[in-house]
């Protein structure tokens, strides 16, 4: 499947039924500071943005690009980095040039306005500069505080996630869902390791530790959008890190939520993407999950 019929898909050719499921196909709309915002519109732009990314990400991908070195070990950011961080932009601002953003390398643009994207360009940038094509464009979308739509394209694997509140999680134009594992033992976990490690208790290794000495199938693909996306589509029973940004997890956890799974800190609590610990699963473990996280369950 090619990233143009992707985007037609979407947005053209089924808008009777793929969009209409999707919750894409609707006129609602909703006024901001005076502005009438479509939300039929915001969801194309967000289409077509993420889209926009993704194929600076195949035109850089396995060839000669700059890569530097932002604070703390293995902090890269490549060429390709703020070449789909314009691109991104550009579509934004073409069709919302008075909405907030806060990107993984431009940081903060603060607006007066009720929406704000968070972005990142790449997630995998290490993935990415190494040839390895487990990496994605992360897009999502805030309304007043709470994530309301969220995307994640792996042009590489022609994957694109696609969610919004209370509308559902899909790949490509397919609802996923949760897996149905109810036993930590028997799960397929995932998570990921800061490049600056936290000496903490409980901290990424132990965890780990007591997990894999049990058996645990535990991996690590260096991309936690793509970690969340495939937790929502029961690739994976859970997943679990100690520190992220809220470019990071923004449209991810939208996608488990909507997915049927669930979404909270380490303690149990209710998720933000601007807090660094987070636990995702199919819900059926969660709790567990939690436990053995604290060292308070053995496997």
């Amino acid at each position: 499947m090619t990233d143009s019929f992707i985007l037609y898909m979407w947005t053209n050719r089924h808008e009777n039924n793929i969009l209409f499921q999707c919750g894409l196909f609707y006129s609602a709309t909703s006024a901001v500071g005076g502005i009438v915002v479509s939300l039929r519109m915001l969801k194309q732009t967000l289409i077509e943005a993420t889209q926009a990314g993704a194929e600076q990400l195949k035109h850089f991908f396995n060839s000669n690009f700059e890569i530097h070195h932002k604070e703390g070990v293995n902090n890269l950011v490549t060429e390709a980095d703020h070449a789909a961080e314009k691109a991104i932009f550009e579509v934004i601002r073409k069709n919302f040039p008075d909405h907030y953003i806060l990107s993984e390398e431009a940081g903060e643009i603060i607006q007066d306005s009720n929406y704000k994207w968070i972005i990142d360009p790449i997630d995998g940038t290490v993935n990415f500069a190494n040839a390895i094509p487990i990496c994605c464009v992360s897009i999502g979308i805030e309304k007043d505080g709470k994530m309301v739509m969220g995307a994640v394209y792996n042009p590489f694997m022609n994957e694109f996630f696609f969610a919004e509140k209370g509308k559902g999680s899909f790949l490509n134009d397919q609802p996923i869902h949760v897996s149905k594992q109810t036993d930590v033992a028997k799960a397929c976990l995932v998570t990921g390791f800061p490049y600056t490690y936290l000496e903490m208790q409980n901290g990424p290794l132990d965890v780990f530790d007591r997990l894999i000495r049990k058996g645990v199938p535990v991996r690590r693909l260096g991309s936690a959008a793509i970690d969340l996306c495939w937790v929502a589509a029961g690739r994976f029973d859970g997943f679990y890190e100690h520190k992220l940004n809220a470019w990071d997890s923004a449209a991810g956890f939208l996608l488990v939520e909507e997915a049927g799974g669930k979404v909270t800190d380490f303690e149990g609590n209710y998720y933000s993407p601007y807090q660094q610990f987070i636990v995702a699963t199919n819900g059926k473990i969660h709790d567990e999950l939690i436990e053995v996280i604290h060292d308070r369950k053995k496997l």
